[in-house]
């Protein structure tokens, strides 16, 4: 039997990687498809103060455990089940709690930096980039973080232009030259992922045979 398929799924913050890969598992209601968050595996500074975790750079590669992420995919390569974390966003922290994932057929990994990471992008069948407006971005990150985080617009504005916007043209923008595919404007351009579904399914085929999913 074929190891389950992984899937990177990298953009800017606010360009639809979440979307995009909603929209893609929607489309295989019978097969066992697991979305992985990068930043739930935001590295554990619960030992330090508030005020320190919350000046942290959070778009930089070190604020990722990818150690441990490496090690669960393994384990979801596996036909194995993790604990997943869970990141506090409003306390800048993991949650006591995880949350238990596979086994899987497909893995969906979304994040601003997975194909920043050599060792990630070696683990993946397919590498996707979403490219959209910077500043669709930014709105949709603002509201985002308004609405979910119960975040001010100054600290949003703050943290954009002191971390987000560099982060982004030193490590994410980048990254875009390891992708397959890109796609603009992300969860919403239905050309493109029909394209990836019809891939996905070419490759569910070599796992099983008789069991692949038309809808």
């Amino acid at each position: 039997m074929r190891r389950p398929i992984l899937i990177g799924i990298a953009g800017g913050t606010g360009s639809g990687k979440t979307t995009a890969a909603l929209e893609v598992k929607s489309h295989f209601q019978q097969e066992r498809v697991v979305i992985i968050h990068h930043d739930n595996y935001y590295r554990d500074l619960s030992h330090l103060p508030f005020e320190k975790r919350a000046r942290i750079n959070y778009d930089h590669p070190d604020a990722f455990e990818t150690t441990l992420l490496l090690q669960h995919l393994d384990v979801l390569r596996g036909r194995g089940v993790i604990a997943a974390p869970i990141y506090d966003y409003e306390l800048h922290r993991r949650r006591r709690e995880t949350r238990e994932q596979g086994p899987a057929d497909i893995i969906l990994l979304e994040g601003i930096l997975v194909l920043e990471n050599e060792e990630l992008r070696r683990q993946m069948d397919i590498r996707i980039f979403i490219d959209e407006d910077a500043d669709e971005r930014f709105m949709r990150r603002l509201v985002r973080d308004v609405r979910d985080r119960q975040r001010s617009v100054e600290s949003i504005v703050d943290q954009y232009r002191g971390t987000v916007k560099p982060m982004f043209q030193q490590f994410v923008e980048p990254s875009k030259r390891y992708a397959d595919l890109i796609i603009p404007h992300g969860g919403h351009n239905r050309v493109a992922l029909d394209l990836l579904v019809v891939k996905m399914r070419d490759l569910l085929r070599t796992m099983h045979p008789t069991s692949v999913g038309q809808g």
